[in-house]
């Protein structure tokens, strides 16, 4: 016989889940009794941060990240960074204690009344086991949940006096051994039918998204989009988490807009649109229109059956996009095609005071490292930033899917965790600082490198513009004076520093992304939304 906290341990460890990211409360304290000295703990001092740090970690490494939560007061600080873990398709096995089982039914302080229902609908999976013994089963379904796809977050809801409880050795072993694997291929004949279709259309387009970094998929759509000479756009920013393909990439022509009818005038000439590992599409705000132009039709591979039923047009090919492209690859041949023209370089307006984002963004491309990664929560200057930088490395950039603010700044705790060789910046405003400052902490307290780069420019800028486009005037609460972000961390132990002009700045970064040290750079920048 082995305890409940000795088979959940050798579980983890049979999954390669040894860094848990954690806020200790008193009903996880028997969770953490004797932990065991080939795991690491991350503490966040508040939970939603601990989510996004651990969000981070599980897209960086590409593996199941155990998440360690107080009862139903952590996880309700968690909820906002358990959706973004949602729209990340993060593969989150959250943990939660609970009151011991003679006192749930009293429903005594601390007892999560209705555990299983407070984290939906956010959750994969959701389940307080029964029993004590049903524990490890339970801990061992919601890993293997959490990793099919579409991956993402999953619950379990532990009573703090199960840990000690003892069960079969023997059945633990089973359940630990099994192995569940979970990438489709596509049905032949839809690939074979979607190759003649892209070989016959005049003028078809490429969007590519997120989950083809996520499943491995870069080289194989470069080389349908350079067999096949198409143009290729990204999947439009507010959902596009990850970059999927080489932005420096001669065939890239740009993002596309989130909005139904600037979309639809976007895909405007072209005959066959073809969608990979998106949603069609994450739209935001309604400025209605055509979902296509007359003419155009559309095809979408992803491995999400729920993006595949509920998209307004097109067919769809529910399948792994990296499978999907290999035998999509050995249908088509070589086009005949126009090679796309090449993007010009994105040129950075003057030199002004304050800095205009572009500007800042062009700085940092100077001496952004070809193995950096950036994570970026800059909602104003996120088109300035891709377009400025042009990433075109795989793992090279993550960003809240979501759209929830919190995720930038613990998430690159996490990323760099996952990642320790490659060096992280991570891209904010100073008003998404606010949202997880404590991560500020962690990244000191495990000396972790992340370069934080805050842009200052004492508003919400995104939210201004969003009251241009929805007719609205006069709203509270949009301008941010007197948020000193530098001084903040510089409270938690962080090396920060205020900079002002291109040269200073350049001098700042230089310094910051290659040192072993988490630094913070703070620059003020002029208002206003920036594109290019």
């Amino acid at each position: 016989m082995i305890t409940v906290r000795e088979a959940a341990y050798e579980l983890f460890r049979a999954e390669g889940m040894t860094t848990m990211f954690g806020n200790p409360g008193s009903t996880e304290l028997p969770m953490l009794h004797g932990f065991p000295d080939d795991f690491s703990y991350v503490l966040g001092l508040q939970e939603a941060v601990v989510v996004g740090m651990a969000d981070g970690y599980a897209q960086a490494s590409g593996r199941p990240t155990l998440v360690n939560l107080h009862t139903a007061p952590g996880v309700g600080n968690a909820m906002g960074a358990i959706f973004n873990a949602q729209a990340n398709k993060s593969p989150l096995v959250i943990t939660a204690g609970q009151q011991v089982r003679a006192m749930i039914t009293l429903q005594a302080n601390l007892t999560n009344r209705d555990a299983t229902r407070l984290p939906h609908p956010f959750v994969k999976w959701s389940y307080e086991p029964p029993r004590a013994a049903d524990v490890p089963a339970a801990l061992a379904r919601a890993t293997r949940m959490a990793t099919l796809l579409p991956r993402g977050p999953v619950f379990v809801s532990v009573p703090m006096d199960d840990w000690g409880a003892e069960v079969d050795e023997g059945d633990v072993r089973q359940t630990i051994e099994r192995s569940v694997t979970g990438r489709s291929g596509p049905e032949p004949e839809a690939v074979r039918s979607l190759a003649r279709r892209l070989d016959e259309a005049t003028n078809p387009m490429l969007v590519v998204g997120p989950d083809v970094d996520a499943s491995g998929a870069w080289e194989a759509v470069v080389a349908l989009a350079e067999r096949q000479r198409l143009p290729v756009w990204a999947t439009p920013a507010p959902g596009g988490g990850r970059i999927g393909f080489p932005e420096g990439h001669p065939s890239f022509r740009g993002t596309l807009p989130p909005a139904i009818g600037p979309l639809g005038q976007m895909v405007e000439g072209h005959d066959l649109v073809l969608v990979v590992g998106s949603s069609v599409f994450p739209y935001y705000p309604y400025i209605p229109g055509p979902l296509l132009p007359e003419g155009a039709s559309l095809v979408q591979i992803t491995s999400d059956p729920d993006e595949a039923a509920r998209a307004p047009m097109g067919d769809a090919i529910v399948a792994d996009p990296r499978l999907a492209l290999e035998a999509l690859l050995a249908e088509v041949p070589e086009s005949n095609r126009p090679v796309p023209e090449p993007l010009g370089a994105a040129e950075a307006p003057p030199e002004a005071d304050p800095l205009s984002p572009s500007t800042v963004h062009g700085v940092l491309g100077e001496v952004f490292p070809d193995e950096g990664i950036v994570v970026l929560e800059s909602p104003s200057s996120t088109l300035a930033l891709r377009n400025q930088l042009r990433l075109s490395r795989p793992g090279s950039y993550y960003f809240g899917a979501g759209g929830g603010l919190g995720f930038g700044l613990a998430a690159a705790v996490g990323v760099q965790l996952a990642q320790p060789s490659r060096p992280v910046v991570c891209v904010m405003g100073e008003g998404s600082v606010q949202y997880a400052v404590t991560a500020f902490w962690s990244a000191v307290a495990y000396q972790v490198p992340v370069t934080f780069l805050v842009l200052r420019n004492e508003e919400y800028s995104i939210l201004k513009w969003f009251a241009e486009v929805e007719q609205v005037s006069g709203a509270p609460g949009l301008d941010l004076p007197a948020l000193d972000s530098a001084a903040i961390a510089s409270g938690y132990g962080l090396e920060a520093r205020r900079v002002t002009g291109s040269d200073e700045l350049r001098e700042a970064l230089s310094a910051a992304i290659p040192s072993s040290r988490p630094q913070l750079v703070e620059v003020g920048v002029a208002p206003g939304m920036a594109l290019f």
